[in-house]
């Protein structure tokens, strides 16, 4: 399968310039600084994975907020004087959001509206104008988790239409592309052939979902008390999977998959390595990891298993998250086994 150069093992900046608690410029000065990139650099990383916001980038008027491309400059800027690569993801955008917090959202509208498209498709354009020309060091993330399943056709509409436009100022600029249901593994298959040679076909692997996020209070129906070890029964994760959606928890019911633990991945993993091999693009895993209430011997086991799949097949990945947003790898919790994992 074609190996994604120079982004092997990355980490997410998550609760930076996205997802955090409110609007406010200390924060997005504070929270990662420069020194942060060297250590990045040592602990053995070679790129990070930046989620951003819209309001970072644009007003609900759709005008300019330069604050967002300052900020994404500085991480270019501290990436190329560490020796590290970037992503820079659309987490969130003007109209949709995957954030299961905010329950009004119309999660479908967006990729069906022409009007709130053509926002997508002029933030883009700013972004290619603005990192176009530094494509050995910036890759461009389409948009983080699609949330349903039953837009797959009219979000590959979306895709084709967004990278015509960022191909007009980036035109060897890596983009990577997401499928469905989360951006699961399961979904990559759905995605459309690739445009041309520098597109990426990411997913996302927080399966079994109920042991990566046990007690999560995010997840609908999740009880703050409910934990479960790795590995365990198939069976017992299914039933115990039962009152989640099944768009959360489905890869746990594909048919492939046979067991819990090292087999787990592989089994899941295999149709999307054939999709990218047949299409000759990288596969790429933006986010995995394990919540920090988890048993900390179960979630070594848990990173075992999977680094052993990405490792087999050569799978770029970038770990959730390096601090804070229940998964921080420099934070107490994973002090016990962060030499470990690394």
């Amino acid at each position: 399968m074609k190996v994604w150069e120079g982004y092997t093992k990355g980490v997410n900046l998550g609760g930076w310039i996205s997802q955090y608690a409110k609007y406010d410029e200390e924060h997005f000065r504070s929270f990662i600084t420069e020194a942060d990139f060297p250590e990045i650099k040592r602990l053995g990383f070679d790129h990070v994975r930046i989620p951003v916001d819209y309001p970072l980038l644009e007003n609900d008027e759709g005008e300019e907020n330069p604050l967002g491309i300052e900020i994404l400059k500085k991480a270019q800027e501290w990436c190329h004087t560490y020796g590290l690569k970037m992503i820079i993801d659309m987490h969130e955008v003007y109209g949709y959001s995957f954030d299961p917090l905010k329950k009004e959202m119309d999660r479908e509208k967006f990729f069906y509206d022409e009007e709130l498209q053509e926002r997508f498709f002029a933030l883009w354009s700013r972004l290619a104008k603005a990192f176009g020309d530094d494509p050995d060091t910036v890759a461009l993330e389409l948009l983080n988790e699609v949330v349903l399943m039953g837009v797959a056709d009219a979000w590959n509409v979306v895709v084709s239409k967004v990278i015509d436009v960022i191909r007009k100022d980036a035109p060897r600029s890596w983009i990577v592309v997401g499928g469905v249901c989360y951006n699961a593994i399961t979904s990559v298959k759905l995605l459309d052939p690739p445009k041309d040679d520098r597109i990426v076909y990411n997913f996302h692997c927080y399966e079994p979902i109920i042991f990566t996020h046990q007690g999560a209070y995010w997840v609908d129906g999740m009880p703050s008390d409910f934990r479960i070890g790795y590995p365990d029964s198939l069976e017992k994760y299914r039933e115990e999977s039962q009152k989640y959606a099944r768009d959360l928890v489905g890869a746990l019911y594909d048919r492939a998959v046979t067991s819990i633990g090292p087999e787990f991945f592989e089994d899941l993993f295999t149709p999307a390595v054939e999709a990218a091999e047949s299409f000759g693009v990288p596969l790429y895993c933006g986010e995995y990891g394990v919540i920090e209430l988890a048993p900390m011997d179960s979630a070594l086991r848990w990173f075992h298993d999977i680094h052993g799949v990405f490792e087999k097949y050569r799978i770029g990945r970038a770990l959730w998250n390096y601090r804070g947003k229940d998964f921080g790898l420099v934070d107490p919790y994973y002090d016990s086994i962060r030499e470990k994992i690394l």
